[in-house]
């Protein structure tokens, strides 16, 4: 599967009264913004315009009426995932003034790349719409300076120009490392909803997050990549289920946001904080640092379920 990580360097230039988490309030207003500039018709919904499938707003936030099928013919309890996730900034920094920064990244997976113009003028807009809780002042109005993937800069936000881009990489998973790996610790960075026996989780047994993991990378892959990887999925669970937890430093956090879709508050806490496993662990790297870049359980899109590998080898003391 092909993808992208671009980072985003704005600046305020107004004040602004942000939210502690600030991917909802940035998922929400790139989603406002995309479909002004990227919906031909002004349609208030996707469902039956003839243009979805090659509208950027339509294939990149409403995948399940682009794409299709949903991508092959056989049905799922849930539509595809978004072809993106959020990196919002990590800082609990609520009030920002004239000339602070505003960074985040989005990842994008497959053709998505491909509307990058279009998200770029969305971020833009969205810039000059301004974000966060009205005041006196208004929104928190930001300038667009740069977006960088890597080490590149491929657009130049005082000039206004969109860059030659290096070629996408290739996020895939890798081979098992010949060392082997005795104990891993998963570090939560923002809150992880995963849900199994249909109940959100606020611990994290090692089959649990592998589960979500393998779910996770055959979606994506089978939808935005060359097809559903073949693994052996009962036999990697089960040898999962053999893997014990060293230390738990996880809890529970709240999380709300506000969808103006069902007019309603919404929550979308989940777990964060660090758990460290023991046992032969040198199969399941592949997966988990697949979804280091992918993100993982519901929400990637609001930037939650980042996650982060440390990886001990020899025995677990």
């Amino acid at each position: 599967m092909l993808f992208r990580t671009c980072e985003f360097h704005c600046r305020f230039t107004t004040p602004a009264l942000l939210p502690e988490f600030k991917g909802s309030m940035l998922r929400g207003a790139f989603g406002h913004a995309l479909k002004r500039v990227a919906c031909t018709l002004g349609r208030q919904r996707c469902d039956d315009c003839l243009l979805a499938p090659a509208c950027g707003y339509a294939f990149i936030f409403e995948a399940a009426r682009a794409l299709p099928g949903n991508g092959n013919d056989r049905p799922r309890n849930s539509g595809p995932p978004l072809p993106f996730v959020l990196n919002p900034p990590q800082e609990p920094d609520r009030d920002y003034k004239p000339g602070d920064p505003l960074e985040f990244s989005l990842t994008l997976f497959g053709r998505a790349n491909d509307f990058l113009p279009h998200i770029i003028y969305a971020v833009e807009q969205m810039g000059e719409s301004g974000l966060g809780k009205k005041t006196r002042a208004g929104q928190g109005c930001f300038q667009l300076l740069a977006i960088s993937s890597g080490a590149t800069t491929i657009y130049d936000g005082e000039r206004k120009i969109l860059k030659q881009q290096p070629p996408l990489e290739r996020l895939s998973l890798g081979a098992s490392p010949a060392e082997p790996a005795r104990a891993v610790s998963v570090h939560l960075l923002t809150p992880l909803r995963l849900k199994y026996h249909n109940r959100f989780q606020d611990t994290l047994p090692f089959h649990v997050l592998i589960r979500a993991a393998l779910r996770r990378i055959s979606t994506l892959a089978e939808i935005y990549g060359d097809g559903e990887p073949q693994l052996d999925y009962q036999g990697i669970i089960k040898r999962a289920q053999g893997i014990e937890i060293k230390e738990n430093k996880c809890r529970w956090i709240d999380l709300t946001r506000y969808s103006n879709r069902q007019k309603t508050a919404m929550r979308i806490g989940g777990i964060k904080g660090m758990v460290s496993y023991q046992g032969d662990l040198a199969e399941f790297l592949p997966l988990l640092q697949f979804c280091e870049k992918s993100h993982l359980g519901k929400q990637t899109a609001f930037g939650l379920g980042r996650i982060e590998l440390t990886v001990d080898g020899g025995t677990a003391g």
